[in-house]
């Protein structure tokens, strides 16, 4: 008798179907685009003195969300994001918002003093590693020209066609700065990290950073592809045993046949992969990496087409939509966040990923 009901037992879980767990479900293909929620109003980041653009999110200590951000003033117009930005600090009980300014936390050195830094401070990037915050972001110099402040507010007034923009934009380089609390103080090196090199010519802009299981930091910069007759942008990988470098380019460019730049990486230890997002002329995408050196589009590589859905059934239709950045909690993508402009405005949007059943 025993014998029979073990055997009918067994049929049972044979036929009975067994639900994924969580941990089994994430080790799906990453699909961002089924996790892309409508924005709330809390979720869109506006200041009505400043030009708000390209985010980064780390959780506290305090169990609060700090949001280290680009900010420079509306009078300076839109171009004034080469000479007048700032890195800013917010805070929020969220990760998708709404978020509070705190304070400014770097700016550019100022004129005259020959810091690479000294004109500007640009797309930051926040990360915590090795026991410490590691604050990434570009900026520029004058050297040789040694521009005066009226020069500056010219080349920004005229704008990309002005002849010193060229000098200005070819100057830019990805510096950190390091501290042990959030809050500062922070302390910047005197040199930038990174020269182009390689894949790259011209300028390192736009840092993407992450620790892989190996231990080394990938980094990952924007240039300008070499040998082009046109502009073309391009993105480089570069390696270091440390955070602050000395960082070496890889030969091998990150995706040399599609137009991306603006990326923000991270590595899943779920599915063992490094993901980056980026952003092209009318979608956001993901890309993804077995080893941190050789990228290839993800299997759902496209995250969102340029228009965003609002929680009131209406759309964002941005003129330009950028400095994609997604924040992941416990290895799980919570919040894209998106720098948005429309006419004479720009903002943040925070977007909720909602997990997947």
């Amino acid at each position: 008798m025993k014998s029979l009901l073990f055997s009918m037992l067994i049929c049972l879980l044979v036929f009975i179907p067994i639900k994924e767990t969580k941990s089994q479900q994430k080790g799906k293909a990453l699909n961002l685009n089924a996790q892309v929620q409508a924005i709330s109003e809390e979720g869109v980041f506006r200041d009505m003195e400043y030009f708000n653009w390209g985010s980064s999110i780390i959780k506290g200590e305090d169990d609060k969300y700090h949001l280290f951000y680009s900010r420079w003033p509306r009078s300076s117009q839109f171009s004034g994001w080469l000479t007048r930005s700032e890195v800013a600090h917010a805070i929020a009980d969220h990760p998708a918002g709404p978020y509070t300014y705190q304070e400014t936390v770097l700016e550019g050195r100022g004129l005259g003093k020959g810091y690479w830094d000294e004109i500007t401070a640009h797309n930051p990037k926040i990360k915590y590693l090795n026991g410490k915050y590691y604050l990434y972001y570009i900026s520029t110099h004058s050297q040789p020209k040694n521009f005066s402040e009226q020069e500056l507010q010219e080349t920004v007034a005229v704008g990309y066609g002005h002849h010193d923009w060229k000098l200005l934009r070819e100057n830019q380089r990805t510096g950190v700065a390091v501290a042990e609390a959030l809050n500062g103080p922070w302390k910047r090196l005197d040199e930038a990290i990174i020269e182009p090199t390689g894949p790259i010519s011209t300028l390192t802009v736009n840092p993407a950073i992450t620790q892989g299981p190996d231990g080394l930091y990938y980094l990952i910069v924007k240039g300008d592809k070499p040998n082009e007759e046109r502009f073309i942008r391009n993105q480089a990988i570069a390696i270091a045993s440390s955070p602050i470098g000395p960082f070496e380019i890889q030969d091998k460019a990150v995706i040399d046949d599609l137009d991306t730049e603006d990326v923000s990486m991270w590595y899943s230890e779920t599915d063992k992969k490094f993901y980056a997002v980026f952003h092209a002329h009318h979608f956001i995408g993901l890309m993804s990496s077995n080893n941190g050196t050789d990228w290839e589009k993800a299997k759902s590589y496209k995250i969102t087409d340029k228009k965003l859905l609002k929680q009131d059934g209406t759309y964002i239709h941005p003129d330009r939509m950028e400095r994609p950045f997604v924040y992941v909690e416990n290895d799980i993508p919570k919040v894209l966040c998106l720098a948005v402009k429309k006419g004479n405005d720009s903002f943040t949007v925070f977007i909720s990923l909602e997990e997947i059943d």
